[in-house]
This record gives structure tokens, C-alpha cells and sequence, in this order.
């Protein structure tokens, strides 16, 4: 069996490694496409570098739109060449999908897109165009099927592969703090996200709101877990916070032994401050309480505002139904407000408890791997 796999991001990177070790437990099958370092660990020769693709925002894609356009004409020309039982897409439906419609309009090739738009949030619109294009949706949420139904394509419900990551146990955080000579000080991860466009914009606000937050808790130790893509961005940034953090990024060790300290890291903490996005589900997986805190390009912020049908962006808060997980998002991501949010955090740790374990259980904690689950849905379907 042969399949194209496309992902832009690095949450993309972690499903598709996922929906790759599913399908080799199932079948034979060969893998070509674009895809990260997981992927990549998978069996991926990747087409061209997946952060290329890492673009967020209405505003910030169009400065590098040609070369994104190239990108597009060249996926789809790959998959075209390849003629795959299967192409799959992941998420970032602004690249993806325009590499499906190219490819659908000169071949009957399956398309397969894993993680359902948001239609329940904003653009509601969005799956009747992508039925056009998509023949079958993995959705990551219980709820979404529904939508991608009432548009006109195939959806199963295949749970998201965080409920199925590994959690630090105490003989796993104790050696995590001796190796960084953290002792027994409380610790504070803080997550300016995975893209350079939210690092540049968020670290710099971050910073300030820990001025406040680290004079009422002197004892904070802040710690960074980034990526490759923005290290060194990641260090710059942080070179005027009020305090050093320990930055985990991957250069210089193998990526398994990244994986253990950031999974430790996440159950050491005592709260953590993230951009808004699937960060919130792997806190939730920790127990790890969170603040959540966001903005985008002025423009972006004032276009997606109007669009918005939901009051909360947090995947916890929409899975548990409830809106527990504090967010400073758009024009209440100021120092002040962070700072505030997190102070009432670290006064009540466990607020948020019943809200994560009940996404965790939603999501498909307990059952069969959510990667699994869709390597059987996309077979079952072909």
C-alpha cells in the first residue's frame, strides 16, 4: 500500500507519526510526502523542510505566499508522480487543501484529511467547500463528526494520540530535577508557542507578566520547552525576562531523550502559561493547571474576531464543557492580565482537575490508540 502524507506543523508532525505507526501495525505499506522529525522517525523522507509550511495567521502568510504557492505546485506534483491508494492530509487546511483540489481535479485519487476544521468555532462554510476535495475526515473531537457529515463527506471520530502519550512518575521528575539542579524549587513552564511568528510576538509580553508573578513567588524556577524551529529565537527572546529560564529544546540529543525531559518537565510543573492550541491537551494529560494567552497580527486579531461563534479557544474548555482554563487572548493578552490569571492559578492549583480529567476521558483515555483508530478508519474506508 502506498500513501502520500502531508503535515505542516508540529502537532501535524505528532498525528501523522501516530496514523504512520497505526498503519504499520496493519498493513504493508510505503510512506512519501512532507513531514517533520516524528514522521520523519517514522519512515518519512520528507519533501522539503515541514516548517516551511509553519505559517499562522491571515496577515502573516501573505509575505511568503509565493513561495508557499511553489510548495503547493510541488506536493502536488509528487503526489500525482507517486499515484497513492491514499493521500492524506493533516490539518493546515490553508496548504493541504489546496494540494487536495489540485490533485482531485487530474486524478481520482482518496483523499483523506485528518483533523476537522473548526466549523463549530468560525467559517462554518469551510466544509462544504472542503467536501469538494476531501473524501474522508478523522476528527480528533466527539462532536465533530456531525458537521463533516452534514457537509457530504465520511467522518469518524478517532480520539487525539495526547490521551496515549506517557506521564512522568515520581522517580521520572525527581531525576529530571537532579539532572538540571532544580531542587525542590516550584516550576513554571511557560510555552511561547511553536511557530517564530508567536514567539517573536508572545515572548516579549510573557516576559513582563513574570515580573509580577516572580516577585510574589520568588521561588519560581521558569522553565522553556521549545522546538528546534525556534530555539535560538527562544533564547533572544528570553534574555530580558526577569529571570534565566531552563530552555528545552531538542539540538544535541536524540529526539527520544527531548520527549523524556519535556514529559517530565510538564509533571513537574506547578502551572503552566501556553499559546492557545493542542499545548492545552498535553498540559491537561500532566494535570499540569494552565493559563492560556494569545494574539495575533492586529489585522488577523480584528478579521477572526468578527468570525468567532465560540466564547472560549481552549480545547479543554470545549471538550469538558466547561471554562475552567483562564485565557488572555486578542486584547486581553496584556502583562497585567497574564500575571493576574496566573497568580489565581498558583492560589488554586486544583480548579482546573475535574475539567482536564474529563477531556482526557473524552478524548479516549483508556481505549484503543487514537493513531490506530485511524489507520483502521482510513483502511476501512479505501
Amino acid at each position: 500500500m502506498k500513501v502520500f502524507v502531508v503535515a505542516g506543523e508540529a502537532s501535524g508532525d505528532r498525528l501523522g507519526a501516530a496514523l504512520m505507526t497505526g498503519l504499520k501495525t496493519l498493513t504493508d505499506v510505503e510512506f512519501a510526502g512532507v513531514g517533520g522529525p516524528l514522521m520523519q522517525a517514522e519512515g518519512l523522507h520528507s519533501l522539503f523542510p515541514m516548517d516551511e509550511l509553519s505559517v499562522m495567521g491571515l496577515v502573516e502568510v501573505l509575505p511568503k505566499y509565493r513561495h508557499l504557492k511553489r510548495r503547493i505546485a510541488q506536493t502536488a506534483a509528487a503526489v500525482l508522480d507517486a499515484q497513492p491508494d491514499v493521500l492524506i492530509t493533516i490539518d493546515s487546511p490553508d496548504f493541504c487543501l489546496r494540494v487536495a483540489h489540485i490533485v482531485k481535479a487530474r486524478s481520482d485519487i482518496r483523499t483523506v484529511h485528518y483533523v476537522a476544521p473548526s466549523v463549530w468555532a468560525w467559517r462554518p462554510k469551510r466544509a462544504d467547500k472542503m467536501a469538494r476535495v476531501i473524501d474522508h475526515v478523522l476528527a480528533l473531537l466527539p462532536f465533530e463528526p456531525p458537521f463533516m457529515e452534514a457537509a457530504g463527506m465520511a467522518c469518524d471520530f478517532v480520539g487525539h494520540p495526547v490521551v496515549t502519550e506517557p506521564v512522568a512518575d515520581a522517580a521520572q521528575q525527581a531525576a529530571f530535577r537532579a539532572t538540571y539542579g532544580l531542587g525542590d524549587a516550584p516550576l513554571l513552564l511557560v510555552l511561547p508557542g511553536s511557530r517564530r511568528g508567536e514567539v517573536a510576538r508572545l515572548g516579549p509580553i510573557f516576559g513582563r507578566a513574570l515580573v509580577s508573578v516572580l516577585t510574589a513567588h520568588p521561588g519560581l524556577r521558569l522553565v522553556v520547552p521549545t522546538t528546534g524551529n525556534v530555539t535560538d529565537l527562544v533564547r533572544q527572546v528570553t534574555a530580558d525576562w526577569p529571570q534565566a529560564p531552563l530552555i528545552l529544546g531538542p539540538g544535541g540529543r536524540s529526539a527520544q531523550e527531548y520527549a523524556h525531559d519535556k514529559t517530565a518537565a510538564f509533571a513537574t510543573a506547578s502551572c503552566a502559561l501556553a499559546a492557545s492550541g493542542t499545548v492545552s491537551l498535553e498540559l491537561a494529560a500532566a494535570e499540569t493547571p494552565m493559563v492560556m494567552a494569545y494574539d495575533a497580527n492586529w489585522l488577523t486579531r480584528a478579521i477572526v474576531k468578527r468570525m468567532l461563534l465560540i466564547d472560549t479557544a481552549t480545547l479543554v474548555n470545549l471538550v469538558s464543557e466547561t471554562r475552567d482554563v483562564p485565557e488572555c487572548n486578542g486584547a486581553d493578552c496584556t502583562p497585567e492580565k497574564i500575571a493576574a490569571a496566573l497568580l489565581d492559578v498558583l492560589n488554586h492549583p486544583n480548579a482546573q482537575l475535574a475539567a482536564m480529567r474529563l477531556t482526557m476521558q473524552r478524548l479516549g483515555q483508556g481505549g484503543e490508540a487514537p493513531g490506530l483508530r485511524a489507520a483502521r478508519a482510513v483502511l476501512a474506508r479505501l
